[in-house]
């Protein structure tokens, strides 16, 4: 009830703002009295008046008349004003012609309201009467119309023109540019967002909109003529096109048959584009009109249910917009039908294109709100996101100071296990051989395998940057060491690229290669009776194409036999447990272990990992 009354307010008062007659000179310079020939017959009429054909153009209607000129002293300029007409005029002084409104083809629409003045050269007036005929060109679809005009000094009448001018003219512009703008707005707005048709919809009714705005009246067939009436008679299209839109923009469900909205729009287009200039008109006038009026009334039932539904702004804006669209149409019709006096100011497609500029205003409204709650949304987010991180950066530092605690205890423990393995062993050998009394070569020899492996667990501590071969030449030293009292030879091979750097490489992986290393140059010395050992290092191309890095240590001793199982055969348990040893610290590394041996030596092919397990799995 609230939003009803609010429109038989908004009625009122746009009825009332309607009856205000448009800026007018004084009467003093009013011309209302002619004689109109038309159709053969002469007769008096008095200004405003209608004409009783609605297509002349061969023989138009010629009013006469007079108006008188003081002379005496300058008067300045004087200019004949015609407020309005239908469709075109010719104005002559003394016979001679000072204005032809169908040299402005944007004066020649009814729906323009154009007002015309003409100054009359000074040479053309007279002192007292002067003669003022006026020929009235109509094309239809409409009876023409010619207002009261005015006769008088320029300086008196040129302020209404040019309030007039602002009115029907600059102002009609202004809304064709703002309705443009939007309609550019609006499209990118769909284009960016697929999922809500509505845009786009109401992008393509602006802009038949504008295409009406812009476009002139074809007065003469040219190659473009036809599609000029078609796109100034699309008005039934843009209704359509609006009532579309606001059943998808309120949450309508689209109808089976909702595209016969279209088919008036398109019988008018198609009278334009195929048709001849007085079908379009015919057409535009008994389907067009009514259509874009029976359109609005459907689109103010859909606002007046939003409305009373949704409750928001834009339902409210719109629905004054579309009561003024009403009053203003029904208010043309009756001008068009002669069943209201006026002075055929049509107003309809004014007031239509300031609702969809309304429209437009509303959704970009709407869209700055949205931009509006998605930077709250974003700012609240960047505050719960920051107080995430922070909690984040917390767990992350006892994470890391856990992993780093965990590391060092498996660092300890490695080295506890490394020296317990080795330097534990041969320091209690030192004991025992002391406690025996058996002093001499067998303590030294003790004592420096002790120091021998106390080097090899520092040496493993080293950060060798991932290049084993730094650890390997360090190796190298201490094996020419222990061969040296066996008088058995060293040869030592390196292809040209060496091995592969391993950034993951950990000291745990190393000294698993070096005791490895030093348990197969061990047997060597002990149990092969061998007078030469070569070590070989290259880097081969696995199966799938990785490099892999390789050391090989091959004597030329005795060798022995070895089992299926790749254990030593008729070795004793020793020797089977040194072997399992040395895959055990393969297996740790992640790297392959081959031994073959024969009547001819011994090759033991350790080939390294493309990448080394984690330092817990070379622990494990």
């Amino acid at each position: 009830m609230q939003y009803l009354l609010l429109q038989a307010v908004i009625a009122v008062l746009c009825l009332f703002v309607l009856r205000i007659p448009p800026p007018e000179p004084s009467s003093r310079y009013l011309v209302a009295d002619f004689s109109l020939k038309e159709n053969g017959a002469e007769r008096s009429v008095t200004l405003p008046h209608f004409t009783a054909s609605r297509y002349q153009l061969n023989d138009p209607p010629l009013y006469t008349g007079r108006f008188t000129w003081p002379g005496g002293e300058p008067q300045g300029a004087w200019s004949v004003l015609l407020p309005r007409f239908t469709n075109g005029v010719e104005v002559a002084v003394n016979g001679v012609v000072i204005l032809d409104s169908r040299r402005n083809p944007a004066a020649n629409r009814p729906d323009r309201n154009t007002p015309e003045i003409a100054v009359i050269p000074a040479s053309l007036l007279r002192v007292g009467a002067n003669d003022l005929a006026i020929r009235l060109f109509v094309w239809g679809p409409i009876k023409g119309f010619l207002d009261r005009l005015y006769v008088g000094p320029d300086a008196m009448l040129r302020p209404s023109y040019n309030a007039r001018t602002l009115l029907f003219v600059t102002l009609p512009v202004v809304f064709s540019a703002w309705q443009a703008i939007l309609a550019v707005i609006l499209g990118i707005m769909w284009v960016m967002r697929r999922h809500e048709p509505a845009y786009g919809v109401l992008a393509a009714a602006m802009a038949i909109g504008v295409g009406q705005a812009f476009f002139q009246t074809p007065l003469q067939d040219s190659p473009f003529s036809r599609l000029n009436a078609m796109l100034i008679s699309s008005a039934p299209l843009e209704s359509a096109f609006v009532l579309t839109f606001a059943l998808l923009f309120f949450g309508w469900k689209w109808p089976r048959y909702g595209w016969l909205i279209f088919t008036p729009g398109l019988v008018v287009a198609a009278a334009g584009l195929f048709g001849d200039a007085t079908l379009s008109r015919e057409a535009f006038l008994l389907v067009g009109a009514p259509t874009v009026g029976l359109c609005v009334v459907a689109l103010a039932l859909i606002v007046a249910h939003a409305v009373w539904r949704r409750q928001d702004a834009i339902s409210l804006m719109l629905g004054c917009a579309l009561t003024i669209v009403l009053i203003c149409w029904a208010l043309d019709l009756l001008s068009v039908l002669q069943l209201m006096p006026n002075r055929r100011i049509l107003l309809a497609r004014l007031s239509y294109s300031a609702m969809l500029a309304a429209i437009g205003a509303g959704l970009t409204w709407r869209f700055a709100r949205a931009l509006n709650q998605v930077d709250g949304f974003a700012a609240s987010m960047v505050t719960l996101v920051r107080e995430a991180e922070d909690k984040l950066k917390a767990s992350f530092a006892r994470e890391e100071e856990r992993a780093r605690a965990a590391a060092l205890a498996r660092e300890r423990t490695r080295l506890m296990r490394d020296l317990h393995d080795g330097l534990g062993g041969q320091l209690v050998s030192i004991v025992a051989l002391s406690e025996r009394g058996n002093a001499g070569a067998g303590i030294g020899e003790a004592a420096r395998a002790a120091l021998k492996d106390l080097r090899v667990v520092i040496d493993s501590m080293d950060d060798i940057g991932g290049d084993l071969m730094l650890a390997l030449g360090s190796w190298r030293e201490r094996a020419m060491a222990q061969l040296r009292p066996h008088d058995i030879a060293l040869d030592f091979a390196v292809s040209p690229q060496g091995l592969p750097v391993h950034p993951e490489l950990r000291p745990g992986h190393v000294i698993q290669i070096v005791r490895l290393l030093d348990e197969a140059l061990t047997n060597a010395v002990k149990h092969a009776r061998a007078g030469r050992i070569t070590v070989s290092i290259e880097t081969l191309t696995d199966a799938a194409g990785l490099p892999r890095g390789c050391i090989a240590i091959e004597d030329d001793g005795n060798g022995f036999e070895v089992a299926a199982d790749g254990e030593a055969a008729g070795g004793g348990q020793k020797a089977a447990r040194g072997l399992r040893n040395m895959r055990s610290r393969a297996a740790r590394c992640g790297a392959d272990l081959e031994i073959s041996s024969g009547t001819g030596g011994t090759r033991v092919k350790l080939t390294l990992p493309h990448r080394f397990p984690d330092s817990d799995a070379a622990a494990g």
